[in-house]
């Protein structure tokens, strides 16, 4: 069976990629959802849930930041010069992955106060859950789906007689 590049990633040189790649990331943003819903629930500005959720996000954007820039010069650009994509839904499945740092690194900067400094604690609390909701329950989501597909699948379906590219 043949594996997205996504997959192919996480499954070598086991366990470290796997918790480099995924459990750390994956732990993270869980971190951050539910301890997010708690600070809205409760409308919590300090205190240790706060603290926790601060410190997670800091680490969580830097951190993912770096898997970025590693991925990206170490396999998106690599498989992009050398056509070497397993069809569109290893494309898909990588970027979305990647494009957590989308939504990890501005939290990260919100909470060391770098962007968002002008805005309100309530519109603050709104832009992080925003950020939190859109990289843990969308684009992390959307990647792991497409990377768990098998691409010979894809790549069969499109040879199928009467099938359009």
């Amino acid at each position: 069976m043949s594996m997205t590049h996504y997959m192919s990633l996480l499954a070598s040189d086991q366990p470290w990629n796997l918790i480099i790649f995924m459990a750390i990331p994956v732990i993270c943003a869980e971190t951050l959802t539910i301890s997010e819903f708690f600070i809205i629930f409760d409308r919590v500005k300090s205190g240790g849930l706060r603290t926790l959720n601060k410190i997670v996000g800091i680490f969580a954007g830097f951190y993912f930041t770096g898997i970025f820039f590693y991925l990206l010069f170490n396999a998106v650009i690599p498989l992009t010069t050398t056509n070497g994509w397993h069809t569109w839904v290893d494309v898909v499945a990588v970027g979305f992955y990647l494009s957590g740092v989308l939504f990890l690194l501005p939290i990260a900067l919100m909470e060391i106060g770098v962007l968002f400094r002008n805005k309100t604690d309530e519109e603050k609390m709104k832009i992080h859950f925003m950020l939190v909701g859109g990289c843990f329950l969308v684009v992390a989501h959307i990647a792991m789906i497409f990377g768990m597909v098998n691409p010979e699948i894809i790549d069969s379906m499109s040879v199928m007689p009467g099938m359009t590219n």
